[in-house]
């Protein structure tokens, strides 16, 4: 890049406004106060069955200066009416009156732990319950703690609680390090739930801690955060914390992170979104001020929040709050934040309650923005116009007349095999983890040897409009259908996952709703690809081929433009942060961190499937005139994938890198596959923010037009001529039509039922799909190819158990989604070709179907 394009993007990045704004991160909404004029300190809080539970508690009669603290037991019940009203309800009374302990939410009840009065400090642990029928309250013991705890924090993944530190007694000289589990889904040899002990947390022992879980990219995590512990005999020998620590439950260890800006000791934090920590209010140690309690802005208790992001190890501001609450718990409740009561200065209490939403800005996308969108989106509708003129019969249709040049078939075999899940899901994948999967990319060119010299051969030789036409002259018409009945369920569901994810990833860049983005993508895809057949698909990935990675290029340089330092910066933030990791070498199956072996096996895999047995692919190998052309199609596709890897990859990590030095401009609302969309639309200029949203429909219509035109072309070729379902040419032709409409159709209406924000990464959710589907394909092709005892019994056999086995991965285990294409074709092929072994021989001539029986070279 010249110095002065790198500059011309600098002044670009910098000129663009922030539309983010701290001060509406967060918007504030009093609810009503609690019944107690003077509020609690230490109550416990939670929600069970859509009501807000706050139990016991300590406060100060007036003047509170003059009098001692007091200890409570009554239990108010928070709910909302069916005309959305909030009605506070008495719910009773506590066993004894108590404060101060910790308390997190749970499907079973609210979990009650540990807590102490004016004189001791308490190990129980009990479960408040809500019961709607009754409208009552009612509680249930659980395990004590090992030793009490009081001034401790808690926090629940899944139905595993974790408390961390706390004191034991009543002195802060107690406080301690431990970080205990109590897991709600299991019991021990005696039926019984029983506390563990987990390492210790590396930093000093400390009390007033906050306790909070959320995932940092690889794997779910409990985050410690700040605190106070005694260092000396007197009172005034406190040290305030404010070191952040990390727990990793996979790995069972510790690491430090970034340290907070200031102390936020016994304040409310709550995890929100993917990876965002929101504290909402903390003490930061200036509290030693007697006669403070009558100042609205009390130095101790600084009115401002505070937002935390895992992945970029990173903390800024979350603008100003209305009141600073401390010793208290802050609960989610039907998608928001509540803040009960807590101490707002010391020894003065607040009754307030208030319900805090995260705000997303929406950004104006602009005409200029808008016109090259449709503008793209209309070119391709007009390219399927043009070709339908020359579609006479259904070889035209399906396979182009065999006229394709091989650099187009190159690129549209990449458009393909790319789709917008790459474009979007793996620099996401890359900005919260590093570039191990890229080494599952680079299997491609290895397998593409076996692509040209064993699958292309194979259905040159027997002319093949679909795929499974292999498999029918290999086994059986059986298997034939199997085959292709599979590959088309899997990729109506393909497209499906596609524009619904791609839907929500692009509802932050445009003001268009996911509903919107998948039905204008389907309905475009439907109406060029139906018209113009392959030649329109193929011709139209060219195009999007240029158009993404352009788009690519772009969002690439001003990345890195807009990162700290620049591209020395980008190269120093991922360095230090391990993103350009390529290897993890253990033998873990089940690791977050995927281990080498997993993707290089993974990778070979999958592609083996893709190039071996999925008919969107192998119908590009039928488009060119001849066997040597399709070769370099093959081959243009292969040198293609490295290049798009390393820029996808980078593009990932210069978001880091760019997110790293402005956290002000996360957004804890979206998804981290939003992120790029993201930075299109609040970081690109006007008119290029447009050309790479249409490099992501770009991606996406790709995928979805090749989807649609290759079932159509399986149920043709695979299901109505072999029935002679059709008079004649015309009429199949006319059904190849109706077909690719139908199927259209359904994925677009699939993909607007599958639409769904709570997947954490396109990505993965993808390789699942394609695993589960694409492995018992690809082990029927390896299984036929590469054998000569294999029969139909046996196929068909090895596909079901197959199927069986890939179902029971997915459902029951927590094996790596990456290797479920391997594992598919494994069992496929083992259970086959033993089945086959029993069963005897193939009785069909098996001459150029095996790479035994090849013919002899002239």
């Amino acid at each position: 890049m010249t110095k002065s394009l790198f500059l011309f993007i600098q002044i670009g990045v910098l000129s663009i406004a922030s539309f983010v704004n701290a001060s509406t991160m967060l918007n504030w909404e009093e609810l009503p106060a609690i019944p107690d004029e003077l509020g609690f300190a230490g109550p416990f809080v939670g929600v069970h069955n859509d009501v807000l539970i706050v139990a016991g508690g300590a406060n100060f009669p007036k003047p509170v200066w003059q009098t001692t603290k007091v200890w409570h037991d009554r239990i108010f019940v928070l709910t909302k009416n069916s005309e959305g009203v909030y009605v506070w309800h008495d719910g009773g009374k506590l066993t004894r009156p108590i404060a101060y302990g910790a308390a997190v939410s749970s499907k079973h009840g609210v979990v009650c732990i540990g807590g102490n009065d004016a004189e001791n400090t308490f190990s129980d642990v009990f479960l408040l319950k809500w019961n709607p029928e009754t409208q009552s309250i009612s509680s249930a013991p659980l395990p004590s703690l090992p030793r009490p705890c009081a001034f401790g924090s808690a926090t629940v993944v899944g139905e595993q609680v974790f408390l961390a530190c706390g004191q034991t007694d009543t002195s802060l000289k107690s406080a301690t390090k431990a970080l205990w589990t109590l897991d709600l889904a299991k019991r021990d040899d005696s039926g019984e739930f029983q506390w563990r002990r987990l390492p210790d947390c590396p930093g000093p022992p400390r009390a007033l801690n906050l306790t909070v879980h959320q995932h940092n990219g690889y794997s779910d995590c409990i985050y410690v955060i700040s605190g106070r512990r005694q260092t000396g005999d007197a009172a005034t020998d406190i040290e305030f914390l404010s070191d952040v620590w990390e727990y990793c439950i996979p790995s069972n260890s510790w690491r430090r992170r970034c340290d907070v800006p200031r102390c936020v000791m016994a304040g409310t934090a709550v995890e929100y979104g993917q990876s965002h920590v929101l504290v909402l209010g903390g003490a930061s140690g200036e509290l030693f001020f007697r006669g403070d309690e009558l100042k609205d802005n009390h130095p101790g208790f600084p009115k401002e929040a505070l937002a935390y992001h895992t992945i970029t190890d990173t903390w800024t501001s979350a603008g100003p709050i209305p009141q600073n609450h401390v010793t208290t718990n802050a609960v989610k409740w039907n998608g928001d934040i509540i803040v009960p009561s807590g101490e707002v200065r010391p020894r003065v209490r607040t009754p307030q309650v208030y319900r805090v939403t995260p705000q997303h800005t929406e950004t104006n996308f602009g005409a200029l923005n808008y016109a090259v969108l449709f503008g793209y989106l209309g070119s391709m509708v007009l390219v399927g116009v043009y070709f339908a003129r020359k579609n006479k019969t259904t070889d035209d249709y399906f396979r182009g007349g065999k006229q394709i040049p091989w650099w187009a078939a190159g690129c549209s075999i990449f458009a393909t095999m790319l789709s917008s899940l790459t474009f979007t899901g793996i620099p996401s994948k890359a900005f919260a983890q590093d570039w191990v999967l890229a080494v599952g990319n680079m299997m491609i060119p290895a397998v593409a040897v076996v692509a040209v010299f064993v699958a292309l051969p194979f259905f040159r030789r027997i002319d093949a409009t679909s795929a499974y036409e292999y498999l029918e002259k290999r086994f059986s018409r059986s298997v034939r259908l199997f085959g292709s009945a599979s590959f088309t369920l899997f990729h109506i569901f393909r497209m499906a996952v596609v524009m619904s994810l791609t839907g929500l990833a692009l509802a932050v860049a445009t003001p268009l709703t996911p509903t919107q983005s998948v039905l204008l993508m389907g309905v475009l895809s439907i109406a060029y690809c139906t018209m113009g057949g392959i030649e329109a698909v193929i011709w139209t990935d060219t195009i999007q081929t240029v158009v993404l990675m352009g788009g690519a290029l772009l969002a690439f340089a001003f990345l890195v433009a807009g990162t700290d330092g620049g591209v020395t910066g980008f190269l120093a933030a991922a360095s230090e942060s391990g993103k350009f990791r390529c290897a993890n070498l253990h033998w873990s199956l089940t690791d977050p961190q995927t281990a080498l072996w997993v993707i290089i096996i993974g990778g070979i895999g999958q592609n083996i499937s893709s190039y071996t047995a999925d008919q969107a692919v192998v119908q590009r190998y039928m488009t060119t005139p001849d066997q040597s052309a399709a070769a370099r199609s093959i081959w243009t596709n292969a040198v293609l994938v490295i290049p798009a890897t390393l820029l996808f990859f980078g593009m990932g990590t210069a978001l880091f890198a760019f997110y790293q030095s402005h956290p002000e401009k996360l957004d804890p609302t979206i998804t981290t596959d939003q992120l790029f969309p993201l930075f299109i639309a609040r970081d690109m200029p006007i008119g290029l923010a447009g050309l790479i949203v249409a490099g992501v429909f770009a991606a996406a219509q790709s995928t979805v037009s090749t989807s649609m035109n290759s079932t159509a072309t399986a149920i043709v070729t695979d299901f109505l001529r072999p029935a002679n379902v059709c008079a004649n040419e015309s009429g199949y032709l006319r059904s190849a039509r109706g077909l690719t409409l139908l199927m259209g159709v359904a994925g677009t209406l699939i993909a607007l039922i599958f639409v769904d924000p709570d997947i954490r990464s396109l990505f993965d959710a993808f390789i699942k799909v394609i695993g589960l589907f694409m492995g018992v394909l690809g082990g029927l092709f390896v299984l036929g190819a590469t054998t000569i005892r294999a029969n139909s019994i046996g196929a068909l056999t090895g596909a079901v158990l197959g199927a069986t086995t890939m179902f029971c991965l997915w459902k029951f285990t927590a094996v790596n989604g990456y290797f479920y294409t391997t594992s598919g074709i494994t069992s496929c092929f083992v259970v086959g070709y033993s089945v086959s072994m029993l069963t005897g021989r193939p009785k069909q001539d098996l001459s150029g179907l095996t790479i035994h029986t090849l013919p002899k070279p002239a």
